[in-house]
């Protein structure tokens, strides 16, 4: 990269930043292709990839693979106080919220969520693993860990649909304490190829180890979110 390389980079950035701003580059909104908007700005590919992602990891554009640049839509607010399942939280705000079904199956439980639930070793719980998407977008990738003692049967229901109502509804059974742990990390293949993102781009996330009215830990989901998809809030009562 040559000496006017990273300002050259800055004002690219800036330049899309601002149209951004103003409204011209709406959320959703595809950008030119790599080749054309470094025709446009007079730049190597290389200088125009480095300025998208630099805006990528500020959260005002993103990738798929296979598809090209977007502009990233406002962040869905996740209130770790609100007991709202993902459906409810995200038609809360005004967006439309879609599940799809990667699989479900029974098998022998990872060390980590043996831990987590307080299982035996190599005691088999139930894996669902799901997509999700927010205005059609893609942002979530969840791998839901159930203890298979609480939801005999589990497979046989329709699981795209919220996992808390199905508790409810064909279990009796409703979400007490709840604890949260947020990480910052690498999406692994998995989380990766569900988003259609590449191996290893930034995400976020949450592991939440659900407990009953009763105490009892009933499931753990691992969440990996696209790292511009959520804003994470929490309120602290003294």
């Amino acid at each position: 990269m040559g000496e006017s390389a990273p300002r050259a980079v800055i004002a690219i950035g800036a330049a899309l930043q601002e149209q951004i701003e103003h409204g011209l580059l709406v959320p959703g909104a595809k950008l030119p292709a790599e080749r054309n908007l470094s025709e446009l700005f007079q730049t190597t590919r290389i200088t125009l990839r480095e300025a998208l992602l630099q805006l990528e990891a500020q959260g005002l554009v993103y990738r798929e693979d296979r598809r090209g640049w977007f502009i990233s839509p406002p962040r869905l607010t996740y209130d770790l106080n609100e007991r709202s399942h993902f459906h409810a939280m995200v038609l809360q705000q005004g967006r439309l919220p879609a599940t799809e079904l990667i699989s479900a199956r029974a098998l022998a439980a990872p060390a980590t969520i043996c831990d987590r639930l307080g299982l035996a070793p190599l005691a088999r719980v139930y894996r669902i693993s799901r997509a999700r998407r927010i205005d059609g977008r893609l942002v979530l990738y969840v791998e839901h860990y159930l203890n298979p003692a609480y939801f005999p049967g589990l497979l046989a229901h329709d699981l795209s649909q919220p996992l808390t109502e199905l508790y409810a509804r064909a279990y009796g059974i409703e979400y007490g304490q709840v604890r949260f742990e947020l990480l910052p990390t690498a999406l692994p293949p998995e989380a990766a190829g569900a988003l259609r993102v590449s191996r290893g781009s930034p995400g976020l996330r949450i592991t939440r180890i659900n407990h009953d009215r009763q105490g009892r830990r009933i499931d753990c989901d691992l969440e990996y979110w696209r790292h511009d998809a959520i804003r994470v809030v929490t309120t602290v009562s003294q």
